[in-house]
């Protein structure tokens, strides 16, 4: 697979890397062995960076990871990213004090079984801190030896040109895809000129630009779909009848539709990383597929096109969805 830098002084890392939230069961339901052998399939893909949470499955994700790198001992092969400062607080849903994060981040290393952390990320911002002193609180953590690099996750351009003054931040973790465009706002081009790599999740729009999105039956699985504007009708349906363009242009191209979905971020910028997430080997596949798509400007066009910025119904987020993420536009 094609290769990047994660962020300026970063490793090198594959150009599609794996979102482990659907190491656990927020998509619908996951086993811990076949969880074990998507990550052997991400590394025989190339797919060297792995993108998790402590909240992921309180902690499940981190500790699935851990038991794979304990069965294959000798040196970790993946880049690994793990997040901190969400709090199962309804009075305090984030917090980034220096002592929280610290005892966030010592679970997660016990929990992965490691004694550094490559990419480690502010979950979410908290409001009650100024991101300046965040930002101090983690630089501390690497000159203690427990993380190489740090990013931020939903933070807005003006946030990260603050905390990028006081310390390089290797990433910030944000949506990104055909159906979620609000990055180009700001964030994709003041990451660009920082160094910083956008790490774009739900990069297939929680399978909408897939060859299978979900039906009203996996869509129940999920609490989280369940309450998402796209997923509710009048939404699904509308979307679903839009994107059949973008799934007919994929067929054209002799790709699948996820694959095309991957290929036309890769192509926004080299500092762009997709982190696809899923619990099925096939569709890991065609994702890392589209790592390696080469692309053209009338390919661009073709897709644009199609799937023209604003095509999609409903906003990304409930209300209850968007507590955490920083708006900025």
């Amino acid at each position: 697979m094609k290769q990047r830098k994660l962020g300026q002084h970063g490793p090198l890392v594959g150009a599609v890397g794996y979102g482990a939230m659907s190491l656990t069961d927020f998509y619908g339901p996951a086993t811990d062995e076949g969880s074990l052998r998507i990550l052997d399939e991400c590394l025989d893909l190339g797919m060297t960076h792995i993108d998790t949470s402590n909240r992921y499955g309180s902690g499940r994700s981190e500790t699935l990871i851990g038991t794979w790198l304990k069965r294959r001992r000798g040196a970790t092969p993946f880049s690994i990213a793990t997040k901190g400062g969400i709090t199962a607080n309804p009075d305090r849903p984030q917090n980034n004090e220096a002592n929280y994060l610290q005892q966030e981040l010592d679970a997660s290393l016990t929990r992965l079984g490691v004694e550094m952390i490559d990419l480690y990320y502010v979950h979410r911002r908290d409001p009650a801190l100024d991101i300046e002193a965040v930002t101090e609180t983690l630089a501390g953590f690497i000159k203690a030896g427990k993380i190489k690099s740090f990013g931020f996750s939903e933070i807005a351009p003006t946030s990260l040109r603050r905390a990028h003054a006081i310390h390089p931040v290797a990433a910030v973790q944000s949506e990104y895809s055909l159906s979620t465009r609000y990055p180009e706002l700001g964030l994709v081009q003041t990451c660009a000129e920082l160094g910083t790599t956008l790490v774009a999740f739900s990069p297939v729009g929680r399978a909408l630009l897939t060859d299978r999105p979900h039906t009203a039956a996996s869509i129940a699985e999920s609490p989280f779909l369940q309450g998402n504007p796209r997923f509710m009708e009048p939404n699904l349906s509308a979307n679903l009848e839009v994107n059949a363009r973008f799934r007919t242009l994929a067929a054209d191209f002799g790709v699948s539709a996820a694959a095309l979905a991957i290929g036309w971020l890769v192509h926004q910028g080299d500092h762009i990383l997709p982190i696809p997430g899923t619990r099925h080997v096939a569709h890991l596949r065609e994702v890392a597929a589209g790592g390696n798509l080469n692309l053209t400007q009338d390919d661009l066009a073709r897709i644009d096109a199609a799937l023209p910025v604003g095509w999609a119904h409903g906003d990304r987020y409930s209300v209850a969805q968007w507590n955490g993420p920083e708006k900025y536009c």
